[in-house]
């Protein structure tokens, strides 16, 4: 029998709906590179009234994305964008914004919020000296992936805009971008719209291949000239497509169905830290009263133990643990895999969405529970 298995790693692991599988079927499309397919203007057409932007742009990635609106915003080879030390741009991109658009990126130490200072920020914004690159671009990321999840907070935002757009500045206008690949989480956490979020940012891109659901695609969104320059970059970079309203179809369906229900992948995520947090484990750990979305870091605080062991442990079946009754039946008989995500890291990371259901998050738990009882005891022996 195969285990019982439940697979956290990412939210990028979301598998399209019954009715997302329907409306690609069924969609409407023509050729997008002329301008003729339906379904991806609608999606635009909705995206950018959904963040009170003048124009949008389906591309196929969230990386796709970050980079155009980088290469649009630093105009000139040699330009300079400043960015968050442990944001996805800068960790997770290969470098694009170098290798491909000759963007240097400076980064600004990220603070467990997903914050950075913004006096830190002032100090390196860089102008018209002939020996430095002229800074054009400064981004963030909301919700912060390698924060946990974190919704950056208003005030913040509202002062980070007071820096970058101070209106006294004498030097050239720096751009805002947001890498919002999980901005609706952020949208529910706080219980606002989209677009009050990102109301003064010059351009931002959310993905709809994690959480909301859709098998490809992030949709750009910025100005009507900023978007058009981004058309073009879109096709130098190989993302112009043709009858790519297949992929828009879900997209809208998940706008339609998928994002009312994140606050549920907030409230699983909630439980599964509460769990841990009341084993009072003296190896692991969970930040409770700031797990604010769908993103949970497990904390790993014996330097004897890695990540990447512990995930690997919970891959693992032993016989003594269906004996124990960590098992997804009666019988017990069909063991429990639980695949949450490690690197380098010195916590597990696990990431919810709304295809998990309730008793996926009761077996997780009770996985979890026995293992980690299970390091408790071996690493104290």
């Amino acid at each position: 029998m195969r285990p019982y298995t439940v697979d956290v790693r990412s939210d990028t692991v979301t598998q399209p709906t019954s009715e997302m599988r329907q409306a690609m079927a069924e969609a409407e499309v023509g050729d997008d590179v002329f301008g003729e397919d339906p379904t991806i203007k609608e999606l635009q057409d909705r995206s950018a009234r959904l963040f009170d932007k003048e124009a949008a742009l389906f591309v196929p990635s969230g990386t796709m994305a970050n980079l155009i609106a980088i290469m649009v915003h630093c105009h000139h080879r040699g330009a300079e964008a400043i960015v968050g030390d442990l944001s996805h741009t800068f960790l997770y991109e290969q470098g694009g914004a170098a290798q491909i658009g000759g963007v240097q990126l400076a980064t600004i130490k990220n603070e467990v919020d997903g914050t950075f200072s913004l006096s830190e920020l002032r100090n390196k914004i860089r102008y018209d000296d002939c020996h430095e690159p002229i800074t054009c671009l400064v981004s963030v990321e909301n919700t912060h992936n390698m924060c946990g999840g974190k919704v950056l907070p208003l005030e913040w935002l509202n002062e980070l805009v007071k820096v970058v757009k101070d209106p006294a500045a004498t030097h050239s206008p720096i751009a805002l971008h947001m890498d919002g690949a999980r901005i609706f989480n952020a949208a529910a956490a706080l219980k606002i719209p989209v677009a009050r979020i990102t109301r003064d940012f010059d351009s931002v891109c959310y993905c709809l291949s994690k959480g909301l659901s859709a098998p490809v695609g992030s949709v750009l969104m910025g100005s009507k000239a900023f978007i058009a320059k981004a058309h073009r970059l879109r096709k130098a970079l190989g993302g112009g497509m043709r009858q790519a309203g297949i992929l828009a179809a879900a997209g809208l369906v998940g706008l339609e169905t998928v994002v009312p229900r994140l606050s549920g992948d907030h409230q699983r995520t909630k439980r599964v830290a509460e769990a841990v947090h009341n084993l009072k484990s003296p190896n692991f750990t969970v930040d409770l009263p700031n797990v604010q979305t769908n993103i949970l870091l497990i904390d790993i605080l014996n330097s004897k133990l890695s990540s990447n062991e512990f995930c690997s442990r919970l891959k693992e079946i032993k016989p003594e643990e269906l004996e124990q009754g960590v098992t997804s039946d009666e019988a017990g008989k069909v063991g429990i895999v639980v695949q949450m995500s490690s690197r380098n890291w010195k916590y597990a990371r696990a990431v919810f969405y709304h295809q998990n259901t309730d008793k996926d998050i009761d077996m997780l738990i009770k996985k979890l529970t026995y293992v980690i009882k299970e390091f408790d005891s071996s690493l104290t022996a």
